[in-house]
């Protein structure tokens, strides 16, 4: 068998997505995947080492990334009109927010960019591991943080204030979905390899949402400790039909992504090369 180096999250809706992809539960087309879990930042980072051939990655980090990888049609995270959550400790006046002290899952998450995008006023930010962010604001090491994936489901129970969806702040502004994370694949193996692999991607997703339960113990055993009804809610909530195919809607939110981040000069131009495989 080839053999394809992957990276996703170990958070639910990845492992949902990739269980029958690795797990060969579906026609992999020869390939063998020979996969590794890590939080969303160190994902980011290991691409811009350019160490694994398929991963998950923001897509504030493949702002970045374009000329080393590619993004596969299938797979991503997109959240319509929901995603992650500015939330504090007290109640914020409003005009009392530029002078919070906020943890972000990291500096190149899609999180830490949609907090720019809405709230560039807020300058006093510090990268912290994204299942500690709820711990820190608690214990008020920070007055406020962005929290991600399941913690969303938790905060309120633990007696923690909601500022902003920044989701809800994008789609307000874009009238898109909100691309938080997507699968890339680097740009220098065979074109005939990159079409395998979206091929056999897309096929994993359709068995994931085909057979919901079939990966229940793959997620359950690498997800943060949480009922199996915020695990679902948690997949319910972003893989959903931009993770079977992007479309033409899905594309176009994340070239609005890009075109955001040229405005606001976190990047100097759009990239020349497509960002789409």
């Amino acid at each position: 068998m080839n053999k394809i180096s992957l990276a996703f999250s170990p958070c639910p809706n990845d492992t949902f997505i990739f269980d029958a992809m690795v797990h060969h539960k579906i026609d992999t087309e020869g390939y063998e995947f020979e996969y590794s879990m890590s939080d969303i930042e160190e994902l980011n980072l290991s691409a811009f080492n350019f160490q694994t051939d398929v991963c998950k990655v923001s897509y504030h980090a493949y702002l970045f990334l374009t000329d080393k990888y590619v993004l596969l049609h299938s797979g991503s995270a997109h959240g319509d009109n929901v995603g992650p959550l500015l939330i504090s400790n007290t109640l914020v006046n409003k005009d009392k927010i530029k002078n919070l002290k906020v943890a972000v899952p990291g500096k190149y998450t899609t999180a830490n960019l949609l907090l720019s995008l809405a709230y560039p006023e807020i300058q006093n930010k510090e990268e912290i591991l994204f299942s500690e962010i709820e711990n820190v604001v608690l214990n008020r090491r920070f007055d406020a943080g962005v929290i991600i994936h399941e913690n969303r489901f938790t905060y309120e129970k633990r007696g923690l204030f909601l500022i902003a969806d920044l989701g809800k702040a994008w789609y307000q502004l874009t009238n898109l979905p909100i691309p938080l994370g997507g699968i890339v694949i680097k740009r220098n193996l065979p074109d005939a390899t990159k079409q395998s692999i979206n091929r056999i991607l897309k096929r994993s997703v359709e068995f994931a949402f085909a057979n919901p339960d079939s990966a229940r113990n793959f997620i359950r055993c690498h997800a943060q400790e949480m009922s199996e009804e915020v695990m679902y809610q948690h997949i319910e909530l972003y893989v959903n039909k931009y993770s079977l195919d992007l479309g033409i809607k899905g594309e176009k939110a994340i070239t609005a992504l890009f075109e955001k981040a040229v405005e606001k000069n976190l990047i100097t131009e759009f990239p020349q090369k497509s960002l789409f495989l």
